[in-house]
């Protein structure tokens, strides 16, 4: 495994809200929206339900965006401002049904700067390895979604936010059939 299990988690729920503003749609427009963006991630902690709350997470998601593709020298400046402005400490947990992983706010800190804090850890990890040109943007030419490669042999190019894949694939293949109609 190239990464701990914790920080996969934390990587995967980066790209899943980053992705909530990926090629110019926003899913994350209401409180609701937000609540079932933490339900599906399986998000723990303090809420306050708020439309300040929301619009927190909507600007550390842009900071997160920007960290994406960011140089190594940069991503470490970023990541540790995300973890000074939090005041984070970190400290292994156990609760729910997660085994021993890091956290490094309280339960009750702001929502922004747990989740902040949360990417910033995993990040580092991605930054010690030396894996940055993991997080990438998707190739598609009509989408901007991130995506994150943990494949093997480092070949994920398409996100899941849709059918980039599938898009690129029956594009190359008409391309194909056409070349060899001529």
């Amino acid at each position: 495994m190239l990464f701990a299990p914790d920080t996969v988690v934390a990587l995967r729920s980066t790209v899943n809200l980053i992705n909530t503003a990926a090629n110019g749609e926003e899913t994350l427009a209401t409180v609701q929206d937000l609540d079932a963006f933490l339900k599906a991630e399986q998000f723990t902690g303090s809420r306050v339900n708020t439309p300040a709350e929301l619009n927190s997470v909507k600007r550390l998601r842009s900071q997160l965006a920007a960290l994406w593709s960011a140089d190594e020298d940069t991503a470490a400046k970023s990541v540790n401002k995300l973890l000074a402005d939090a005041k984070a400490l970190p400290q292994l947990v156990k609760h729910d049904h997660w085994d021993w992983h890091l956290h490094a706010t309280t339960p009750e800190a702001p929502l922004a700067d747990r989740m902040g804090t949360e990417a910033a850890m995993a990040i580092i990890d991605v930054i010690r390895s030396k894996e940055m040109d993991r997080m990438r943007v998707c190739a598609a030419d009509d989408c901007d979604a991130v995506v994150l490669d943990l494949s093997r042999n480092r070949s994920k190019l398409y996100c899941d936010t849709g059918n980039c894949a599938n898009r690129a694939h029956v594009a190359a293949y008409r391309a194909r059939k056409a070349a060899e109609g001529e």
